[in-house]
């Protein structure tokens, strides 16, 4: 059928679900950068809290209990709290490995430094691949083992000990033990990843909470036996670390999460540990040398290409999207995530 106006073609009707689609997939990708750029900002507030580690953790865990109690109830999820038998076992699991993570992670920040601490932290998915080998059986491709390699490459690069200036690390004090409290820090990080991986019946909301609210118990008697820091700019700093790198951050990080596929949420992980260096060297001055620079790249490059499916999904050619097509990966993409806090916030 012809047009009525013979100096203009008729176009093909517009796929309405195509917009759609990439108008979800950029909200997505705004709100898990905004998010990554919040915890970019958590090594900030931990120095100018100037607390010792457990007392800083416990402040985390009671503004972060408080902020996602909150945030429950506005969006009407606080039944999910409610937890029995296996699911319970498993939140306090999650939260022992997760209390030890933020000890050992801030503990290792005063140590070594915002950016190498963050960097460090971030080879967790090589423990989440090996003990997945060792403990679930999970097989391992030999891609996924040269990759491993890679990245362990990339990490011993990263922490600056093979710079030319190394010296100057080995002599700051600390520095090897911060190194290692941040590897522990990881370890343990990637047992909570393996547990939210297996639990049944407990939600991404309900384990992060219950981390929060369980470390609160567990570690109250520390700030009040060892005194509560002076009320005022400390109390500022560290409530920030509860509402804003556990409570807004997990809602950022959730909500761009639901609208983005594995692949494109496995990259963007990566806005985490670059804005801890950017700031770690805008705000205090610790920059990272070109050989560590080369590191991270090597890094960040390894663990994505470490993960089954990211590069061939991240390679391929988009398809236009039907409204059906869109509804099944939207509802897939829901079902899959695992805990922000497991997936993006460990640190």
């Amino acid at each position: 059928m012809r047009s009525s106006n013979p100096g203009t073609a008729v176009s093909p009707l517009p796929n309405p679900a195509l917009p759609q689609a990439l108008q979800r997939e950029r909200q997505g990708v705004l709100l898990m950068v905004a998010g990554g750029l919040l915890l970019g900002s958590i090594g900030a507030f931990v120095e100018d809290a100037g607390q010792d580690p457990l007392t800083t953790v416990w402040f985390r865990c009671a503004f972060g209990m408080l902020a996602l109690l909150a945030w429950g109830a506005a969006s009407s999820r606080l039944a999910e709290l409610r937890l029995r038998g296996t699911a319970f076992a498993a939140a306090l699991a999650a939260s022992a490995l997760m209390l030890g993570n933020w000890a050992l992670f801030f503990a290792s920040i005063t140590r070594t430094s915002i950016g190498v601490a963050t960097v460090v932290f971030h080879v967790q998915p090589l423990w989440v691949l090996a003990l997945g080998a060792w403990w679930l059986r999970e097989p391992v491709s030999w891609r996924q083992a040269a990759a491993a390699l890679a990245a362990l490459a990339g990490l011993a690069l990263a922490t600056g000990l093979l710079d030319a200036g190394a010296t100057g690390h080995l002599q700051q004090p600390g520095y090897l033990s911060g190194l290692a409290m941040c590897l522990g820090a990881s370890l343990c990080y990637a047992g909570v990843t393996l547990i939210a991986k297996q639990a049944r019946g407990i939600s991404s909301f309900a384990l992060a909470w219950w981390q929060c609210a369980l470390g609160t118990l567990a570690l109250l008697a520390w700030p009040v036996l060892h005194g509560w820091p002076a009320f005022g700019s400390s109390w500022a700093w560290l409530a920030g670390l509860g509402v804003i790198h556990t409570g807004l951050a997990y809602v950022l990080l959730y909500a761009g999460m639901t609208r983005l596929a594995t692949s494109r949420i496995a990259l963007l992980q990566f806005v985490y540990p670059a804005a801890a260096i950017v700031m770690d060297w805008a705000v205090y001055g610790h920059a990272l040398s070109a050989v560590q620079l080369a590191g991270v790249a090597l890094m960040a490059t390894a663990l994505t290409a470490a993960r089954p499916g990211v590069m061939r999904a991240f390679c391929a050619r988009p398809k236009p999207a039907t409204p059906a097509v869109e509804k099944q990966a939207i509802a897939r993409s829901t079902a899959s995530r695992q805990s922000p806090c497991g997936r993006q916030t460990g640190a």
